[in-house]
């Protein structure tokens, strides 16, 4: 077989969450969990579907992402102001301090891996992730 974008990536994919998790490893956290801390960690509130869209997962299959979230104490789940049939996902203050050693580990990941990149081929890298998560919708 001829060289394969989807499985370049899937490898891509498997050696980043091996680096996460050994880097991470004190906060015993899952890919999941790090995944859903990474896109809270901009601080806005969001949705179950919101957040489920952000990380690429249903929303069904995030809820056991987010009751070990909770129960960690990382979470809260309130209600929208005015609709108290939306539930609003929010980091706590342990939440925010987690999700802060997530996102700068990530950020050296990055650095590290994609640092030496000229900018238009960052540009192409996110072309391309962002065709493949439109056309897999």
């Amino acid at each position: 077989m001829t060289w394969s974008p989807l499985l370049a990536l899937q490898r891509a994919t498997h050696a980043t969450l091996q680096v996460l998790a050994a880097e991470l490893v004190d906060l015993d956290l899952t890919a999941s969990e790090i995944n859903a801390l990474a896109n809270l960690a901009d601080g806005r509130a969001r949705t179950v579907s919101e957040l489920g869209a952000d990380v690429g997962s249903r929303p069904t299959t995030l809820t056991s992402v987010l009751d070990r979230l909770e129960r960690r104490g990382h979470i809260t789940r309130g209600v929208r102001p005015g609709d108290r049939r939306v539930v609003l996902i929010e980091l706590t203050h342990s939440g925010r301090a987690t999700a802060a050693i997530v996102t700068d580990t990530i950020r050296a990941l990055e650095q590290r891996a994609l640092g030496a990149l000229p900018p238009d081929h960052l540009a192409g890298l996110r072309a391309g992730l962002d065709a493949l998560t439109e056309g897999s919708r």
